[in-house]
Formats: structure tokens, C-alpha cells, sequence
């Protein structure tokens, strides 16, 4: 897309990929878009947010389509470049659970991004690399992707709509790629899109060392940007130069500022960030239930969450972790949950405002998260 080039090629910043973790999340990434007159990728998982024939995402109960028509009736500059993060087969928790034959996962990936596509979704990330046998081998992933590949250019063409493929086949690590890794990807997708008369990727995720659990970042992306010049980054990012793709990471949520702020310098041209806004809009509800005193909603609210288990697959190690940590980490998955709702109507009756002002200081809480990045990145 010509202005995200415009951006990567004029100014020495780092695009930035929102997850969108609430509806106010959403209402936030907005405003700042539109505020600042920057672009802002918002990054939508299908466990997020898929299409309506599967039942849509967590987030607001949305489907892809309701999702699509809402930011496009609030983003008055179309600033917010729609983005499918981690399509694929079994990308979707039903797929997975129920231990779907691979021709029917792929059926569903190509159906969710048949209707991503069709609802103006720009950037389509393309990851075969999760199935219900565990690991699979980089021949098998990059099979998928590519037949997953030419039907997304395919769908695209047939509806006449622009979009930009990513590309990335492992979930972060906390390490980083082998430049042989890299390089094998690299030359086969683009050898793929060569004899295919196809658009090369604009994407590719790479390892660079980053890696979320709890609320901070578990991998060796700080230690390693300590010394930079000679870490493996630079050797990665220059590979993704010499085929024409750029370097997207991963996982960044938590990273100093002092870190986030090299990024431009670095030469990472993308960087996305998600469970982060989740937990500010999470801290900021707790700490107005404890501020006014309000222990029954509070204990409810904790107790939807832990319920919940979500915050499993976020913990290090369960039994360190207090029932206040364990909401911290998963609050926003219950944010669409009928009972939060009503709790959230209590607590906004208890503190004597109406639904409105209390989601503004909730959105706001948001919004000075997502504004780090936006400032660290030299984007405005």
C-alpha cells in the first residue's frame, strides 16, 4: 500500500499494528488515527474477530462484517487499515478443539478471508503454522501457505479489492530466526510468487527476540538491543531488504521505551502490540471498583475471570500468580461477557456516571498505551 511505503521509505519510523482488544480499544485506535493523521494498523486474531458463518470474536461479539462497517463509519479520514493477524487453519479455538481434517480447516481459512477481503481488509497475514497434531515441519507450512496465498490474491482480484499479503509461519519464540531459516522462507515464497506472476509478500514476521507471558516480555529483544550492531537483527533485517519484503515483529507489547524509541533507528519497519491494551483497559476497571470501595462488583468481576481460565495460556507459572494478577492478565476476554456487562452498569450506577463517561476514562486509559507506541515510533 502506497502509504505505508510512503511512510517506511520517507521517514525514519516504525508502523504500528493495534490489536483490537475492545470495543473502546477500538474507539481509541480511532481517535488517534484521526487525531494524529497518521495510518494505523488494527491487527483482529479470528479468535478476535471472525465472520458471522462462524460466530464471530470475543471482542464486542462482533463479526468480521459488523466489525468492517463500524470502524468505517467512525474512522472519518480511513486512516485504520483492517488487518486479518494469524489467518489460517485452526486460527479459529473451534477448529482446533474439534480436531477438524486438514481439507476442512483449510476450507475455513479460506471462507474467513474470503469474507475479510469482501469487508475491506487490506492486510492479510497468512499463518498454516498451528494443527491439532502439534509441530509441523516448514515443508508442510509452507505448502499450506501457499495454496492459501494465491486463493487470497485469487478472491482478491475476483472482488476487485487491493490487499497486501503477510506472511509469518511460527508463533514467537522469545529467540530468534537462523538466517538460514529466514532465507529458505524468503526464497521459496518469492521463487512461489515469480513462477506465479504473483505480488511478493509486503510482510514477513520475523523472530527478533520478543516473546509475551503475564504483563511483560519473557524474550532477549532487550538484552540483545543493548548490542545491537551485533546481535542477528540487523543480518535478518538486511535479508528482508535483499528480497524487497519488509520486517515485521511480533510480541511487543511491555518493551522499555527506551528500547520501543530504537526501533525506527533499528530498522524494524512494523511492529504489533495487543495484549497490552487489554490489560490497561483491565488495571484501570479494577483500580475504579478498589478507589470507590466497591468489593462485591470487584470479587464478581475477578471471579467471571478466573472462571474463565484465559489467563492460562498468558502464565509463567500459575501458582505464583494471585487471583488479581491472573484477572490483570485476561479481564478483556470477558469484556463482552453478559455478566460483565450488568457488572459494568452497577459500577457505573455505583460511581454515579452514566455507561458513556465511565467508557471514556476506560478508552482513555487505552489510548495513553497505544500513544507510547505511536510517540516511540516516531509516527507523530
Amino acid at each position: 500500500m502506497k502509504i505505508l511505503k510512503d511512510i517506511l521509505d520517507k521517514k525514519k519510523s516504525t508502523l504500528l499494528g493495534v490489536g483490537p482488544m475492545s470495543l473502546n480499544c477500538v474507539n481509541a485506535t480511532i481517535e488517534i488515527a484521526n487525531e494524529k493523521d497518521i495510518p494505523l494498523m488494527m491487527i483482529a486474531s479470528r479468535r478476535q474477530i471472525d465472520c458471522a458463518y462462524f460466530g464471530g470474536g470475543y471482542v464486542n461479539n462482533w463479526s468480521t462484517e459488523d466489525y468492517s462497517s463500524y470502524v468505517k463509519k467512525n474512522d472519518i479520514k480511513s486512516n485504520i487499515i483492517l488487518s486479518r493477524d494469524h489467518g489460517g487453519p485452526y486460527q479459529n479455538n473451534s477448529e482446533l478443539e474439534n480436531k477438524l481434517p486438514l481439507d476442512q480447516a483449510m476450507d475455513c481459512a479460506k471462507k474467513s478471508f474470503e469474507i475479510d477481503i469482501i469487508n475491506d481488509f487490506k492486510i492479510i497475514h497468512i499463518d498454516p503454522s498451528i494443527d491439532p497434531s502439534g509441530e509441523l515441519n516448514t515443508e508442510e507450512i509452507i505448502s499450506r501457505l501457499k495454496e492459501l496465498y494465491i486463493f487470497c490474491i485469487e478472491t482478491a482480484k475476483k472482488n476487485n479489492k487491493e490487499i497486501i499479503i503477510e506472511i509469518g509461519t511460527e508463533e514467537q519464540s522469545g529467540g530468534t530466526n537462523t538466517l538460514e531459516e529466514l532465507e529458505y522462507s524468503l526464497d521459496s515464497i518469492t521463487e512461489f510468487c515469480n513462477q506465479n506472476k504473483l505480488q511478493k509478500p509486503f510482510f514477513v514476521v520475523v523472530q527478533t527476540g520478543t516473546k509475551v507471558m503475564e504483563t511483560k516480555n519473557i524474550g532477549i529483544f532487550e538484552e540483545v538491543s543493548k548490542n545491537f550492531e551485533a546481535s542477528r537483527i540487523p543480518k535478518l533485517i538486511k535479508l528482508c531488504d535483499k528480497y524487497g519484503i519488509y520486517m515485521k515483529q511480533h510480541n511487543t507489547d511491555y518493551l522499555n521505551d527506551n528500547f520501543l524509541s530504537k526501533h525506527p533507528s533499528f530498522g524494524i519497519h512494523a511492529a504489533n502490540v495487543a495484549p497490552e491494551y487489554g490489560v490497561a483497559e483491565t488495571k484501570k476497571i479494577l483500580e475504579i471498583l478498589d478507589h470507590n470501595n466497591l468489593k462485591e462488583i470487584r470479587d464478581k468481576f475477578i471471579n467471571l475471570c478466573l472462571q474463565s481460565k484465559k489467563w492460562v495460556k498468558w502464565a509463567i507459572d500459575a501458582d505464583k500468580l494471585d487471583d488479581y494478577q491472573k484477572t490483570i492478565i485476561c479481564g478483556h476476554y470477558s469484556f463482552s461477557n453478559p455478566v460483565f456487562t450488568q457488572l459494568k452498569k452497577d459500577m457505573a450506577k455505583e460511581i454515579h456516571l452514566d455507561r458513556s463517561e465511565l467508557d471514556l476514562i476506560l478508552k482513555d486509559s487505552v489510548k495513553k498505551s497505544i500513544l507510547r507506541y505511536v510517540k516511540d515510533f516516531n509516527l507523530a
